[in-house]
């Protein structure tokens, strides 16, 4: 089993060194023997940016100490083994463009980056958009993949990274409140149980909570096993949600012995998708 935490909380846009202290605040409670934590979106600068230059201000490099700096905790993560740390950030890539980003993190530093690609709303006024597949790393817990927030609504998007082997997929989000009927999860929950489902791959989204410049979020903190279900969830405030997470069962696609998900699959007639 792999230990999965998710943590909630709220970061203030273009606040670095307050960012900085409220997840190293939130990284301290998470118990020694978790295995992998994922933080949320933009973590270290806040979402609503004015425009691109704000943005631009409040981006770092992913080998600056506010993301690498995570290495601390995977170090003492899994009972001191080491484990693995996900969160996101405003990046300043080396080309100069700022992408809205997430690093994967273990003891030695940072891993591997994905850059969103899916860009929501007024994303796409202040970043690039990536456009390389979603990042999918062995690490000794687990084949992790990384998406960021609106990624998980495209379910090709879902679906490559299942392809690509990935148990857990990392989701690091800001979901803007939506309305919906009493009792009914956030719609942004049900699409990644769907995807967890028809995938047979677990989900850990950490999302946002707080209002930032009069935004509002869902709050839907959640850990989702490789058959669809919800096993953990924060609700309204700052908090962290922990899960056990059997991520090898999530290498068995079948369903019965004559169904299997990713084995039943039509690719030859799925060719028209990427021409539309």
């Amino acid at each position: 089993m792999t230990r999965v935490a998710a943590v909630q909380l709220a970061p203030q846009v273009g606040d670095l060194d307050a960012n900085r202290a409220t997840i190293a605040e939130a990284l301290a409670t998470v118990p020694d023997d978790v295995d992998v934590v994922v933080l949320p979106e933009l973590a270290t600068s806040g979402y609503v940016f004015r425009d691109a230059a704000e943005a631009r201000s409040s981006a770092v490099t992913a080998t600056d100490a506010t993301v690498s700096g995570w290495a601390t905790t995977a170090s003492r993560l899994s009972g001191g083994a080491g484990g693995v740390v996900v969160g996101g950030f405003a990046e300043l890539g080396d080309d100069g463009a700022v992408y809205n980003s997430a690093a994967l993190v273990d003891p030695t530093g940072v891993v591997g980056v994905y850059r969103k690609v899916h860009l929501w709303d007024g994303e796409k006024a202040c970043f690039t958009p990536g456009s390389d597949s979603p990042l999918v790393v062995d690490t000794r817990h687990g084949r992790i993949g990384v998406s960021i927030c609106f990624d998980v609504e495209f379910p090709e998007w879902t679906r490559m990274a299942a392809l690509a082997g990935a148990e857990l997929l990392a989701v690091p989000t800001n979901w803007p409140w939506v309305d919906r009927p009493e009792g009914e999860r956030a719609p942004e929950v049900q699409i990644a149980m769907a995807a967890a489902r028809v995938n047979r791959m677990a989900m850990a989204c950490a999302d946002r909570c707080g209002t930032e410049r009069g935004v509002d979020w869902n709050e839907g903190t959640s850990i989702i096993d490789h058959d669809g279900w919800v096993r953990a969830a924060t609700g309204p405030g700052a908090g962290m949600v922990v899960a056990d997470l059997d991520l090898a069962a999530a290498r068995d696609k079948t369903l019965t012995p004559r169904a299997d998900l990713l084995g039943d699959r039509r690719p030859d007639l799925y060719g028209p998708l990427s021409a539309r």
